[in-house]
């Protein structure tokens, strides 16, 4: 063989090596059409009201023997969610079959939370498998289920009714799928719930304004394409990572904002939001992460961000911002990187443009302040700058002016009735038994907040962004930030 021909065959076992050395996976991408058909068999699956019949799994017939029958009804809900994957390239599912459904790869068996002594699927974990298919109601019947790791794969369809069962729910992440529908209301069933991860879906509409009273701990919603503006019921949250970005919400940032002392990282970006900052902004001591980028925020920065002691990255740009940057921003103890370009400032501190620390990142790029280089234009400067928005007549700063009352009806005073005899009350029935069992949360909480990066996609859906003046580009989160909440791992169940 000459080195012609000995080169090409070199060439192709070095790739044919290397291939099974890093185990080279191959993704499989979901046309539109696949993700219709799917969402289709999903919903001729699907019972009349979308939830189980009471009693379902009895009419279930089974041949396998089981240790107990929630392994049992565990078993019918694995098998009948096998039947609905359309796809599963990596043969992550390959052993779920048998009656032992603890040893099904990404299936978490422990002891029961009401009794220890019997054996119950506690978690699913299938993190970026890559499956695709819908989840069918029979999901439902695993009622000990705390957890759920559905990260990267290629789901459509809804969230079942039946998910309501699920009651000691405590982390569900369902990101990066494909899942379309309003916000799934069974979340709202869940009191133990605790970490929420919806992000990079297709859901759309309004949120419920009740998710804020729910005792959440982080919230991702970023990357869907919900409407509406943000519920006031957000100063009721005690969330401490919240993530709006990258949907199409408008209107006003909600002045309750103030109230949420637990809020650590908050993101706004590119959406339609705008109007001028509620100065409760200056209220959230703990924010270390403050990102309103890619909106149509106007007027001037209230001078109390300057409160914001702990903050990290804060980043108002590509909005219509007019005025001065405050005087102290840039001397925040804890700023590690302010972004305030594209606007229309036309006055900038001293301690921004010369900064006392070196490890402070300033941009002020495409703003309009004289002698500051890579600014507007003055012509495009003067069409803002000079009809400025005075903040104090803003909405979205006084907020919306209280209803008026109606004015009382007259009252015709009817003749007074002869009093009924008095009757003994009946004897009180007795209060039902309190419930045999009412545990902690069955998992660790997550760990502590950080910035929402995007969930490590295989096959990730199309991006949908609305982008508005000035120019916008399309944004993704920071994949550097936030690793930590990507998912955390499945947990080990030492009774759970």
């Amino acid at each position: 063989m000459n080195n012609s021909q000995a080169l090409p065959a070199l060439g192709c076992f070095l790739l044919f090596f290397c291939f099974f050395l890093y185990k080279i996976e191959p993704t499989f991408a979901l046309s539109d059409n696949e993700a219709s058909y799917i969402a289709r068999r999903q919903l001729l699956a699907l019972p009349e009201n979308g939830d189980l019949p009471d009693g379902y799994e009895y009419t279930v017939k089974t041949t396998e023997t089981f240790e107990n029958e929630r392994l049992r009804r565990a078993f019918i809900a694995l098998q009948a969610w096998k039947k609905a994957m359309y796809s599963d390239p990596l043969n992550i599912t390959r052993n779920w079959f048998g009656s032992n459904v603890c040893s099904y790869k990404g299936v978490f068996c422990a002891p029961a939370l009401d009794d220890s002594n019997l054996t119950v699927v506690a978690g699913i974990d299938l993190n970026h498998a890559d499956i695709a298919g819908y989840l069918p109601v029979e999901l439902g019947l695993m009622t000990d289920l705390a957890l759920i790791h559905l990260n990267s794969n290629r789901f459509c369809g809804i969230i079942p009714k039946s998910f309501s069962r699920l009651t000691l729910m405590y982390e569900f992440d369902i990101s990066n799928n494909r899942f379309v529908g309003p916000f799934p209301e069974v979340v709202m069933t869940w009191t133990s719930v605790k970490y929420l991860d919806i992000r990079y879906n297709n859901f759309e509409g309004c949120l419920p304004p009740e998710i804020f009273e729910k005792d959440l701990d982080a919230l991702f919603l970023n990357n869907n394409r919900f409407t509406c503006s943000i519920p006031e019921t957000i100063g009721t949250s005690l969330v401490s990572v919240v993530t709006f970005a990258n949907n199409k919400f408008k209107g006003c940032i909600p002045r309750s904002i103030g109230k949420m002392w637990r809020l650590n990282e908050i993101l706004f970006m590119n959406n339609d939001l705008g109007g001028c900052f509620p100065p409760e902004i200056g209220l959230l001591a703990n924010v270390t992460i403050f990102d309103v980028s890619f909106n149509s925020f106007t007027g001037s920065l209230p001078q109390n961000i300057s409160s914001l002691k702990n903050i990290d990255i804060l980043d108002i740009s590509h909005n219509k911002l007019t005025g001065a940057v405050p005087e102290n921003v840039c001397k925040l103890p804890t700023l590690s990187n302010f972004t305030f370009s594209h606007n229309y400032f036309t006055e900038e501190p001293k301690g921004c443009i010369s900064p006392e620390r070196n490890n402070i990142v300033l941009d002020d790029t495409g703003n309009c302040v004289a002698g500051r280089i890579n600014q507007k234009l003055d012509n495009e400067c003067q069409s803002v700058v000079s009809n400025p928005v005075d903040c104090s007549k803003d909405q979205c700063v006084a907020g919306p002016s209280p209803p008026k009352p109606n004015p009382p009806k007259p009252q015709v005073q009817a003749p007074p009735m002869p009093k009924p005899p008095v009757q003994s009350p009946p004897p009180l029935a007795h209060s039902p038994p309190p419930p045999l069992h009412s545990p902690e949360p069955p998992i660790h909480s997550p760990p502590p907040p950080v910035y929402s990066p995007p969930p490590p996609a295989r096959s990730p859906p199309p991006p949908v962004v609305k982008l508005a003046p000035p120019p916008k580009v399309d944004i993704v989160l920071p994949p550097n930030i936030g690793f930590q909440y990507s998912s955390p791992p499945p947990p080990i169940f030492p009774g759970y």
